[in-house]
């Protein structure tokens, strides 16, 4: 049984989940990364795979581009609305199993959603812990997530010293705040991990 479950929407972001993706598999081994298509046998049930995966998975990475949220059908409805989305009962089958799941932004600029963007069976995403992955930055921020989902099948936090048990500085545990001044003025938005900017 794969460690790693990679939920994503197929048509956001596709090279960068790509990219995340390889990175992984020659971090991890690609046995222990269950991505539906190239994880799923032909013929076989993937309804039932997707499900049980997404239940027994130790941990399941939630690849968000800037596309994942507002993406819409034909019929002009947003397909996380739906109650039949797989994306969405990915998601709802691995909180409810009280698996980790962890958001992963692809992109600079990419956002989580709020929670009252998303359907209250998966609102709690919102509250979750991300992970980015920057276009600017690639290859340290791949990386990075490397290091991030190996410490996390480890049980070991990766904010601490990875084999030493130990406790991360009060300072480490504390969020960075910066300002910044613009002409026009702004408002806040999210920078990166552990970092909120507010602009004055």
């Amino acid at each position: 049984m794969p460690s790693i479950f990679l939920s994503f929407r197929k048509p956001d972001s596709r090279w960068m989940r790509e990219r995340v993706y390889r990175a992984l598999s020659d971090r991890i081994g690609a046995d222990e990364i269950f991505k539906s298509g190239p994880s799923i046998p032909p013929g076989a049930d993937f309804a039932e795979i997707l499900r049980r995966q997404a239940a027994e998975c130790e941990l399941m990475c939630v690849l968000i581009g800037p596309g994942w949220l507002d993406a819409r059908g034909e019929d002009g409805v947003r397909l996380l609305d739906r109650n039949h989305d797989w994306v969405r009962l990915e998601i709802e089958t691995a909180l409810r199993a009280g698996n980790r799941v962890v958001p992963v932004l692809l992109g600079d600029a990419t956002m989580l959603p709020a929670a009252s963007a998303l359907p209250a069976e998966i609102a709690e995403l919102a509250r979750l812990q991300f992970l980015r992955v920057p276009e600017t930055h690639l290859p340290d921020g791949l990386a990075h997530l490397g290091d991030a989902v190996i410490a996390l099948l480890s049980g070991v936090d990766p904010a601490g010293e990875p084999g030493h048990g130990s406790a991360p500085s009060p300072e480490a545990d504390q969020p960075v705040t910066m300002t910044a001044h613009v002409s026009g003025g702004g408002s806040s938005y999210q920078a990166a991990r552990d970092q909120t900017i507010r602009l004055a």
